[in-house]
């Protein structure tokens, strides 16, 4: 089983998850972090730090975000070369976005 980061991190990218991870298994996105399933030990450390409550285990990822059980397997080996393990300011508009939903169609998996 591994952890898996949904769609309440979407435009927020809060970083206390990552900075609590044990083996570095947050990959860093322009405005979303991912999980690593093959370096995730399933330690729970991140779940309880994520502000926007986006972190799942894999098994119980509620049922409209089931979907990022796959992205988040495929983004975390896109960005393989962006481990994330300390705390970062999070987004400009975090704030604001925290609560808002229907995000997916915002995810960037680009760089500029």
């Amino acid at each position: 089983m591994a952890y898996i980061v949904t769609e309440p991190c979407i435009n927020c990218k809060y970083t206390n998850c990552a900075a609590v991870c044990p083996v570095d298994a947050f990959r860093e996105g322009p405005n979303f972090l991912t999980i690593d399933p093959i370096e995730c030990i399933d330690c729970d450390a991140c779940v309880s730090e994520c502000p926007v409550e986006a972190i799942f285990p894999d098994d119980e990822v509620p049922e409209e975000w089931e979907h990022y059980i796959e992205l988040n397997e495929r983004l975390a080996e896109k960005w393989e070369d962006r481990v994330i393990n300390e705390t970062f300011d999070a987004l400009p508009d975090a704030d604001e976005w925290a609560e808002k939903t229907d995000k997916l169609d915002l995810l960037q998996e680009e760089w500029d």
